[in-house]
């Protein structure tokens, strides 16, 4: 008996010692943890602290909305503007298109304009032509006349060929007779018909 009871009390001592030691390491792992909790709430008021320092004031807040509202409201007016620019094109381009039609009947009318210009050109020069052509063959037939009335007045025979100045006693004031399209004429012989240096101007051959 003597001898088991030394092994009981260190058995028990040792049984004690066990449990202070789970013990121990138990408010150890308690204490880690509320430290951890500790620094996990001192980072959130750090956070905090600075949260509220960047909070802005009433009235930057205010100077904020307000400059939201004007942006809105200009984004609105460019909406606008871009609309009034959208039809102002439409109308642009309609005008454009409108101008175009009337350039194009323009030009068409012009071209009538010149093609009847030309057509009627072409007659007033012919009718030109023809007239200058009756007042040449006249005048031919003045010279004619003269050269007839020359030659009786004077006994010259037909293959006589009179100079200008014999004939100018027979024309209206003493004024020889000038083709009205800048021809030349040519007396010739009595027999023979004067001729003029422009292609038309002739009298009608005789029989």
């Amino acid at each position: 008996m003597k001898t088991l009871l030394p092994w009981l009390v260190a058995i028990v001592a040792l049984g004690v010692a066990g449990a202070l030691w789970s013990n121990g390491k138990t408010n150890s792992a308690e204490l880690a943890k509320l430290q951890l909790q500790v620094q996990e709430t001192e980072s959130l008021r750090a956070e905090i602290a600075e949260l509220k320092k960047t909070v802005l004031p009433a009235d930057e807040l205010e100077r904020l909305r307000r400059d939201n509202q004007e942006l809105i409201r200009l984004r609105g007016e460019v909406g606008m503007i871009r609309k009034e620019k959208e039809q102002v094109a439409k109308q642009l381009s309609s005008a454009q298109t409108t101008i175009v039609g009337v350039q194009q009947q323009q030009q068409q009318q012009l071209q009538q304009l010149q093609t009847e210009n030309q057509r009627l050109l072409g007659t007033v020069q012919q009718s030109r032509q023809q007239t200058a052509a009756n007042a040449c063959i006249n005048n031919l037939r003045q010279i004619d006349g003269a050269k007839q009335q020359w030659a009786l007045e004077n006994n010259k025979a037909g293959e006589a060929v009179p100079k200008k100045e014999d004939l100018l006693p027979y024309f209206p004031e003493q004024k020889s007779p000038a083709c009205p399209g800048q021809g030349t004429y040519t007396l010739n012989a009595v027999n023979a018909h004067p001729a003029c240096s422009v292609s038309g101007h002739a009298l009608p051959k005789q029989e």
